[in-house]
């Protein structure tokens, strides 16, 4: 290496060196839950907030389904917290769930989720990138 590229390559190392020192890092947090209008509460969006996890808070109601949706290049866990209903995948084939369960799924997995009870179906879903 030259002393031309060499003098070149100093400033960009210090300055990537600088963006990652100004990143902020994730901190510990509260978020209250609550039903939103649309039925959706984020709770944590990503990065800087997360390394890369993202969760939500849902409350369906009866009837209701989230649409249908890809887990792309993500895994994604569901805790149900009350409820019953139906996760649907892109084949036409279901998943029973219910209240004190979890359900994973896998990245590339289009589904959807339906309420399929008779009174609101609460779960909390996390994300994170899968690779």
């Amino acid at each position: 290496m030259s002393v031309r590229s060499t003098m070149t390559a100093i400033p960009i190392v210090f300055f990537a060196l600088l963006l990652v020192a100004q990143t902020p890092k994730p901190h510990a947090k509260v978020v209250p839950l609550k039903k939103t209008g649309n039925g959706i509460q984020p709770i944590l969006t990503g990065p800087p907030e997360t390394v890369t996890m993202k969760s939500g808070y849902v409350v369906l109601e009866p009837g209701r389904s989230v649409g249908r949706h890809s887990t792309e290049h993500h895994e994604e866990i569901l805790i149900v917290l009350e409820g019953q209903g139906e996760m649907v995948f892109h084949d036409g084939s279901t998943m029973p769930i219910k209240a004190n369960s979890a359900l994973y799924c896998p990245p590339e997995t289009e589904h959807d989720v339906r309420n399929t009870g008779t009174e609101n179906l609460r779960y909390v879903y996390i994300t994170a990138q899968a690779r």
